[in-house]
């Protein structure tokens, strides 16, 4: 039976239990942690779980035998903790962002390979259906050469959502939406279509003057064969209409799921190719469904690979890619030019003391309360 212990119960975090409660032949939380313990003695009364609360991860990792540690706290003590876990024998299974900065990142995944304990970071939505299909499909090429990637990471919050004490800020939230909200995208971007070779941006702050971070960001990706990627990153967009589009050679698919394709006609101008876009349909619709979505889906894939049973779908490697990916935005926008990948431990945004110099202060944080209720939030 595996331990689980989940470090961090603010909105997240019932996720996680929620999950973890589907295999319960397999996994047993056994301890929930938080520095505000009665928001963990709340989580564990709505969930009927008889658990072990704690207000500080490393008195719990010392009282405790545990085997997996989720990681749900704001990122700038992602890495801290999961470096505690890890040295202390368990597992780590880490909310996005990875961690505050890529040093932090390569300190994680060095101290994973020293300990030989497993390093997941929370990349849900490549475990959907639409996600996971729609990666299949380019992975078949069924549209050709991919041409241009569309990336709309469109949410809205209100001005109140940065009072919250951590939030909206460079030091302990690391970022604004590029970061805290369009990681998700931008991983599934990266997942499916490649690491762009360079990157040009920009930023702003158009509508929380109680945050230091930005609300929007947009970016231009550049590939080495010439495709483009241009990638938005959103808290302002009412609607929260949020895709990707890969236009390719042979045709358009996107997620959520729509598909067309054209042919050229004598003089050049487009005609619908009913044939190719049937074709697709089948294809994307003869994919079996997965067995289980979201942070279940992924918590599976942990708790399998532990048992020897699968391979590891995201690892600490590849949630560091993401970050590179966001610094590179924020470089890019903070700079005017544009950056090349992979970052090396030498620029100014492999730190976080690096971030904290460089990034823009768009406004100075106006509020600050302790707690929100909990509510529901969208991921």
């Amino acid at each position: 039976m595996i331990k689980v212990a989940i470090v961090g119960t603010g909105a997240i975090s019932p996720l996680h239990i929620e999950g973890y409660l589907q295999f319960k032949d397999e996994v047993t939380i056994v301890s929930l942690c938080d520095i505000y313990p009665e928001k963990a003695e709340e989580l564990a009364d709505t969930f009927g779980l008889d658990v072990s609360v704690y207000d500080n991860h490393q008195d719990m990792l010392e009282k405790e035998a545990i085997d997996l540690v989720s990681v749900c706290t704001p990122p700038y003590v992602h890495a801290e903790i999961a470096i505690h876990a890890m040295k202390a024998g368990a597992h780590a299974v880490v909310e996005k962002p990875m961690a505050a900065s890529l040093k932090e990142c390569d300190d994680m995944n060095r101290v994973a390979e020293e300990t030989g304990q497993l390093l997941s970071i929370i990349s849900q939505n490549r475990f959907t259906d639409p996600m996971m299909k729609l990666k299949h499909l380019l992975d078949e090429r069924v549209i050709g050469k991919v041409l241009h990637t569309q990336v709309d990471s469109f949410w809205w919050r209100g001005h109140s959502y940065y009072d919250l004490w951590w939030r909206g800020t460079w030091e302990k939230e690391g970022g604004g939406c590029t970061l805290n909200h369009a990681v998700h995208h931008l991983d599934i971007f990266k997942w499916m279509n490649g690491m762009p070779d360079e990157i040009t941006a920009m930023m702003s702050n158009v509508a929380h003057d109680n945050a230091e971070v930005e609300d929007i960001s947009i970016a231009v990706g550049k590939y080495k064969n010439g495709g483009l990627a241009t990638l938005t990153s959103s808290v302002v967009h009412h609607g929260q209409e949020q895709q990707l589009i890969f236009q390719g050679e042979e045709g358009r698919i996107s997620a959520p799921f729509k598909v067309y394709a054209s042919t050229s006609l004598e003089n050049g101008f487009p005609e619908v190719n009913t044939e190719k876009m049937n074709q697709i349909t089948e294809a994307y619709e003869e994919i079996e469904d997965l067995p289980y979505e979201g942070h279940t889906g992924q918590l599976n894939n942990v708790i399998q690979h532990i048992l020897g049973n699968q391979s590891l779908v995201v690892d600490g490697h590849q949630g560091k890619e993401t970050l590179e990916l966001i610094m590179a935005i924020y470089a890019a926008s903070q700079t005017g030019q544009t950056v090349k990948l992979p970052l090396e431990p030498s620029h100014p945004f492999y730190t976080k003391e690096g971030v904290m110099k460089h990034a823009p202060s768009f406004y100075e944080k106006s509020s600050s309360i302790e707690n929100f209720n909990q509510s529901d939030i969208t991921t």
